[in-house]
């Protein structure tokens, strides 16, 4: 049975409108009516936007938010976070997984991701070895996105070397390291299990090329001939430079010159770029797969995304680490970075006198259902409806409409500013909170204090 949604405010795929009445069915946009009349029977909300796409994230990471913030007797950095890193993911067994993903995906969908690119890169048990279920970790994520209802695309990771040329791994990559023949099982694995989710999809992720070796890439895109390819590229300058040392090329140009990279394409962080591969990146039709609350966090470095966006580049943001999970966070850094650096304001807006908080949620909009294959972004006849009412009585939301409810949302608002999510038409998110958190919340907790406690 339908359902029927009526809004006095709606961002359309085609723009603005008034008086907007969205019918749901089978999961799906079945009709929208524009300046009608609600229905009998009609759920009344103020202001309707789509949900976004978060392009790209780690969900055990949630767990260690905010555990890497202590000076280290050197420069601290990407890589001595790193080693942090592998010594939380040594405690995890599946249990704690799947209670940490429940809390990422739920605080995603409370502030307003609707869909999440999981590059799924922890395989093995803490000791190394295979789990008898190649696919239990798999599992284990899309059980977390069936109970929380967040919409999935999975993206099994390839990886098998420490470091560029194909060296070997650490000991701290022990629990993802999987040959070209034992990731086909991976990755048939990770399609099984997403099989019992309404819409998930599945693609692959090289892990980037410190992992990979050439052949082994191109063995991976033989493997998924179709779906999303996402990779880590350029995130920081060492590994620029080690590229360079060890190709002659660094990682973007790499992958331009050789691989087959476009729409299909997801570069993660591409943060460091030459002004030659942000216009060859930009004309590949490829996204670039944006973090920027994580990339501040561990100190990266910013994407140069005022020239990529003018040469027509198109981008995505995602959580990553989850230091923070929240969409409006990511796109006010995105626009704030660049302010820094330029020492200029509102350089992403679309147009003189364009909203810059609306321009960048468009163009996230659109590059997130691109990068996570989602099909096209927005609320349309035939879009998944995916639905985040805003709460118009919030204070930075008072009095406001159109692209002006965007912008206070993104740059003056910092909690309670969404009031509902539907997911399918499924209603996961009420007054600002998800339908099973209490439950959610407990269980995280108890898998916390036993993970802090060892």
């Amino acid at each position: 049975m339908g359902r029927h949604l009526w809004f006095d405010q709606a961002l359309l795929a085609s723009g603005w409108a008034e008086s907007v009445r969205i019918s749901v069915a089978d999961g799906r946009i079945d009709a929208i009516s524009v300046g009608a009349a609600p229905g009998p029977g009609d759920e009344h909300h103020a202001v309707a936007l789509p949900g976004l796409c978060n392009v790209h994230s780690h969900a055990f990471q949630r767990g260690m938010a905010g555990l890497t913030e202590r000076r280290g007797p050197a420069r601290d950095n990407f890589w001595t976070w790193r080693r942090l890193m592998y010594r939380f993911l040594d405690r995890l067994d599946p249990d704690d997984i799947q209670a940490i993903a429940e809390l990422a995906f739920a605080e995603m969908l409370e502030t307003g991701f609707t869909r999440v690119g999981e590059f799924h890169y922890l395989h093995h048990d803490v000791d190394g070895r295979p789990y008898a279920n190649p696919g239990e970790l798999a599992e284990r994520i899309a059980a977390a996105a069936q109970s929380t209802g967040i919409g999935l695309t999975l993206l099994p990771v390839f990886y098998a070397h420490g470091d560029f040329g194909g060296r070997p791994p650490s000991e701290g990559q022990r629990r993802f390291i999987r040959s070209v023949d034992e990731f086909g099982g991976l990755l048939e694995a990770g399609r099984a299990a997403a099989a019992a989710l309404p819409d998930a999809v599945v693609g692959v992720a090289p892990h980037s090329l410190r992992a990979v070796t050439p052949d082994e890439l191109g063995d991976v895109l033989a493997a998924a001939p179709a779906g999303p390819v996402h990779i880590h590229a350029a995130e920081q300058v060492g590994e620029v430079e080690a590229c360079v040392a060890w190709s002659g090329a660094r990682p973007v140009e790499w992958l331009l010159d050789n691989m087959p990279v476009d729409e299909r394409w997801t570069l993660i962080h591409a943060t460091h770029l030459s002004e030659a591969e942000t216009g060859r990146l930009a004309a590949s039709g490829a996204v670039a797969g944006l973090c920027p609350m994580t990339e501040a966090n561990l100190g990266d470095g910013i994407f140069p995304t005022e020239a990529f966006l003018a040469a027509g580049g198109r981008f995505g943001v995602g959580s990553d680490s989850n230091i923070i999970v929240d969409p409006a966070r990511e796109l006010e850094m995105l626009e704030y970075a660049q302010r820094l650096s330029h020492r200029a304001r509102n350089l992403l807006g679309s147009t003189e006198g364009a909203s810059t908080g609306a321009s960048v949620f468009r163009k996230a909009l659109e590059g997130g259902a691109q990068s996570l294959g989602a099909g096209p972004g927005g609320i349309a006849e035939g879009a998944a409806a995916d639905l985040v009412a805003l709460d118009t009585e919030h204070p930075s939301l008072v009095g406001r409409r159109g692209d002006e409810l965007v912008d206070g949302w993104i740059f003056a608002s910092r909690a309670g500013a969404i009031d509902k999510v539907w997911r399918r038409g499924e209603l996961l998110i009420d007054r600002g909170r998800h339908r099973h958190k209490e439950r959610i919340v407990e269980r995280y907790r108890r898998t916390l204090r036993k993970l802090l406690a060892s």
